[in-house]
C-alpha cells in the first residue's frame, strides 16, 4: 500500500521517530488483526505479519518506488485466490507493515489506531486476492 501523498508531513518529524511509540504501534497491529472476523483470521495459517521501519532499498527498487516515505505495507505470497490443490507453501507468506511511513501518513497520534487498521485490512485484502482497485472499492480508500 502506498501513501496517499508523498508530501504528507507531520507537524513533529521527531514524533515519527519516537522509539516509545515502537510498543504501542505493535500493540495496534495486533488489536488490528484480532479485530478482523473470525472466518478471515481462520484463513491466515502460515502468514507472518513483520513490521519494520522502512522497505529495504531492494524492495522499493523492485516495486519502483522512489521514497522510503511513499509504501506503507507489502504482501509477499501467493493470494489464496492464485493457489490450486497441487500448491506447497514451505515458507510462510508475509505482510510488511513500514512503521514510520505509516505513522507519519497518519499524521498524528488521533489518525494512528485507524491508519493502521486500513493499511492491515489492505495488506490481508491481498493475502485474499484482491488487487488494488477492488480494496479500494470495497474500502472506500484511494488506489
Amino acid at each position: 500500500m502506498r501513501a496517499a501523498s508523498p508530501a504528507c508531513q507531520v507537524a513533529d518529524e521527531n514524533w515519527v521517530q519516537s522509539p516509545m511509540l515502537e510498543d504501542s504501534f505493535d500493540a495496534q497491529v495486533a488489536e488490528a488483526l484480532e479485530q478482523l472476523p473470525k472466518q478471515f483470521q481462520d484463513k491466515m495459517e502460515n502468514l507472518e505479519v513483520l513490521v519494520e521501519d522502512f522497505a529495504d532499498p531492494d524492495t522499493l527498487r523492485s516495486l519502483g518506488v522512489e521514497s522510503k516515505w511513499d509504501i506503507l505495507g507489502l504482501y509477499v505470497g501467493v493470494p489464496l485466490t492464485g493457489r490450486s490443490f497441487f500448491t506447497v507453501n514451505l515458507l510462510p507468506e508475509r505482510i510488511y507493515l513500514y512503521r514510520r511511513p505509516i505513522i507519519r501518513a497518519a499524521g498524528g497520534r488521533r489518525n494512528l489506531t485507524a491508519h493502521i487498521r486500513s493499511v492491515v485490512v489492505h495488506e490481508v485484502g491481498h493475502h485474499f486476492g484482491f488487487d488494488d482497485s477492488q480494496l479500494a472499492q470495497i474500502t472506500g480508500e484511494p488506489e
